[in-house]
């Protein structure tokens, strides 16, 4: 682990998600939970802006099948031109959402992204990584406080209800 205690070395594009996890943390510290996911997207935007990383809100990336483009869809954030975010403000995170979140990875081939939840009571977020030849895996729970922030070692002390989550493409 770096001194960021939202990196760690062993996962692709670390520092960035890092950066990202920061701010969604800050975010939830202020809000708290209970508004609408624009709420938490216009917040998490500003804070950004703050900390100086940068970042296209709402994205645009066209679909494509068999090399036929068949429609668009808007990230949430598109962050440093690597790392998608996918946020939600819901109670409790489903498959369905870190199904979405795959899709988008595998549709954009893109290697990593992140899906962070600001509707519970403690902050979620799930790391999702594109990696060739490699089944899918969840190695490693996360989960902050509003007073304790998570860090992302597998052997804290917080109940974990993030995941990393490994996916061919």
């Amino acid at each position: 682990m770096t001194e960021n205690t939202y990196t760690n070395e062993k996962y692709p594009l670390s520092e960035v998600t890092g950066k990202i996890i920061k701010c969604a943390l800050e975010v939830h510290k202020h809000l708290g939970n209970g508004f609408q996911e624009v709420i938490y997207q216009r917040a998490l935007a500003i804070e950004f802006e703050i900390q100086n990383v940068a970042f296209e809100r709402e994205f645009e990336m066209p679909l494509f099948y068999k090399s036929h483009q068949i429609g668009t869809r808007r990230v949430d954030f598109f962050v440093e031109g690597k790392v998608m975010v996918e946020i939600k403000a819901l109670v409790k995170l489903e498959e369905v959402h870190l199904a979405q979140a795959i899709n988008y990875l595998e549709a954009y081939k893109m290697e990593v992204g992140l899906l962070i939840n600001f509707g519970s009571k403690s902050l979620e977020f799930k790391r999702v990584m594109n990696k060739k030849n490699q089944s899918p895996s969840i190695n490693q729970t996360n989960q902050s406080s509003d007073s304790q922030l998570a860090k992302l070692e597998g052997g804290n002390k917080k109940p974990g209800r993030g995941a990393e989550v490994r996916i061919k493409s």
